[in-house]
């Protein structure tokens, strides 16, 4: 007898080890200062822990309700309303998910069926293509303008068609760490408004914007919330990414559909930190802080590469930087990110990495939300450039 595992047909053919594992493996391999990877190399917030651990102690380690608990929603919809004026109802509008990623894929899987288009603007997170055609729909891939990453809504109503069931944003931006202007914001609200095409808001950000700008949230504008699914992060917001914790909020009869695909992909999300969630918002200093924290970053991180030959595109949101290589290097985004890692002992993210086609435009992702620590020795080691 000889044991042979069925074949089976893929549904992801394209899909192979992502860049950021790639690139986190090579900075280990070469004890190099990963800015690739964006996830933060500091603790949270001690209060956070301590709300966390006490509601482990108090017991709170059992089933939650489905949508999440009602104090954590509530608290959410209390957020939004004072950010953005919009109120949402916690018991049918909010749902507490594992994680932003699992929140965007579930509402995909929600309202996405086979023979459905998609419209991403590229560059984009590299799971929004998977999600759709996991759901059987069609990534129709729009670009943002090079270099700029302003969207162009010629483009982009160029893309939509009788078979458009929804169209992906992000802001502020990864990777490119730019943000959609109230301007755009209305330009897509009228472009939608005649049509059936559902929005995803990918809002994972929404606390990173600098220079005294505002989010322009989904929810600002009556007409795109009326048909918006609107994805955030505690973790990135807290500095706590692996807690895999996020939300989604939209219209009830749309949350009633997301709610019926959530049950049965995760059924529901880890109890004490819900709990540990709830009672630490009470406080919005820390979010309403975080501008500011990671501003300083921002400027500390681009003083230092003002002194090499890179050329910095705008960071007006996120904790990203990219920067031009082409005064630096001959070679293409991901040969360059290779040698920077193996040679200079820094890792960065090629944008090209964020685009189907692969399209090179000579510029790189680097992370700042990393200690100042972390960030001088990596600008130490830059320097050389």
């Amino acid at each position: 007898m000889n044991p042979r595992t069925p074949h089976i047909e893929t549904k992801l053919p394209a899909v192979g080890t992502t860049i950021f594992t790639v690139m986190s493996a090579l900075a280990t391999e070469h004890n190099a200062v990963n800015l690739g990877q964006g996830f933060p190399d500091f603790n949270c917030a001690p209060a956070l822990v301590q709300a966390v651990t006490e509601a482990m102690q108090q017991g709170l380690n059992q089933y939650p309700p489905m949508p999440g608990i009602p104090a954590l929603r509530e608290a959410v919809a209390a957020k939004i309303e004072a950010l953005h004026a919009r109120k949402y109802r916690a018991t049918t509008e909010i749902t507490i998910t594992a994680g932003a990623t699992q929140g965007i894929i579930t509402a995909i899987l929600a309202v996405v069926r086979p023979g459905d288009e998609v419209i991403v603007l590229e560059p984009c997170y590299d799971s929004y293509v998977p999600n759709i055609e996991l759901a059987g729909g069609t990534a129709v891939r729009v670009p943002l303008t090079p270099r700029t990453f302003r969207p162009d809504f010629d483009k982009i109503a160029a893309a939509i068609t009788p078979k458009t069931r929804a169209i992906l944003i992000n802001s502020p931006h990864n990777p490119s760490a730019t943000i959609w202007s109230r301007a755009d914001m209305l330009a897509l609200q009228d472009l939608l408004e005649p049509t059936e095409v559902l929005l995803i808001s990918d809002e994972v950000y929404e606390h990173m914007v600098f220079d005294g700008r505002q989010h322009e949230s989904a929810a600002r504008y009556p007409g795109l919330a009326a048909r918006t699914f609107i994805v955030s992060s505690f973790g990135k917001t807290f500095h706590v990414t692996g807690w895999k914790i996020g939300t989604v909020v939209a219209p009830a009869p749309l949350m009633a559909e997301f709610r019926k695909v959530h049950q049965f992909n995760v059924f529901t999300v880890n109890t004490p930190v819900q709990h540990g969630l709830a009672r630490y918002l009470a406080d919005p200093t820390p979010y309403l802080e975080l501008p500011a924290f990671y501003q300083r970053k921002r400027d500390l991180f681009r003083a230092g590469l003002a002194t090499t030959k890179f050329k910095l595109l705008p960071s007006e949101g996120s904790y990203f930087q990219c920067v031009d290589i082409s005064e630096v290097s001959d070679l293409g985004e991901a040969d360059f990110c290779q040698w920077l890692t193996k040679e200079i002992g820094v890792a960065a993210i090629p944008l090209s990495a964020f685009y189907g086609n692969g399209f090179d435009q000579r510029v790189v992702r680097f992370c700042f939300a990393k200690k100042d620590e972390t960030l001088q020795a990596a600008l130490g080691r830059l320097a050389r450039l």
